[in-house]
């Protein structure tokens, strides 16, 4: 049963990085066992997994609902993205074949964006940082931030305006890309550090921004 109940993580993971699972929704086992194709045990052990990762939370009389991140788990989430991302680049030789996905992740929110699909963009944005991720040729390092990627796209759908997020960093990805395949990895992981620390600001004043409206 483990597994099945691996595959079922992982694919409820997935969900969860392309937005089709958002911040506090409950997930129904039925229909969520039926989708899957998985025995309510399986599923279960599955739960157990991702709530063990902080992506699902168990509440009495809800059930299962998709976890809802702080501004300590953000704050948390963008150190181990410049732990491993920056080195990533920084180490990544120009022509890896990784730099294949980091172009077409490049391609696609380019055409998101003149296409207004700013949910699109964000997705295209969440394959860029994987690729990078798959510069260091680590499986390891692949699974961790496979967790860190849904903790993100959960933390990125609590604010309910993707182009304010997402608008400011295409033109920088490509400018990322460039510097990798023209060889100059260095400038490359300064560029994306910079950014980095640019996106988690911007999150962390949304999130002030909510917390504010909310209050009122």
């Amino acid at each position: 049963m483990l597994d099945r109940a691996e595959k079922a993580a992982a694919d409820i993971r997935s969900s969860i990085i392309s937005g089709q699972f958002t911040p506090g929704s409950r997930l129904s086992e039925q229909a969520l066992g039926d989708a899957l194709g998985v025995s309510r045990n399986t599923l279960r052990e599955a739960f157990r997994m991702l709530t063990q990762e902080g992506l699902l939370v168990r509440r009495p009389h809800a059930g299962v609902i998709v976890a809802v991140p702080s501004l300590a788990s953000i704050i948390d989430i963008y150190r181990v993205r410049r732990m491993i991302e920056v080195q990533a680049m920084r180490a990544a030789p120009p022509r890896h074949p990784a730099g294949r996905q980091l172009a077409s992740a490049v391609e696609a929110a380019l055409a998101a964006r003149a296409a207004g699909d700013w949910a699109a963009v964000g997705t295209a944005n969440m394959e860029f940082h994987r690729a990078i991720v798959s510069l260091a040729d680590s499986a390891r390092l692949d699974r961790v931030y496979a967790n860190v990627s849904a903790e993100l796209r959960l933390a990125f759908g609590i604010i309910d305006d993707p182009e304010y997020l997402h608008a400011p960093y295409v033109d920088r990805n490509a400018s990322v890309l460039r510097a990798h395949e023209e060889g100059r990895s260095g400038d490359a992981a300064d560029e994306l550090d910079a950014y980095l620390i640019q996106s988690e600001r911007t999150l962390l004043a949304a999130y002030a921004r909510r917390d504010r409206d909310a209050a009122r």
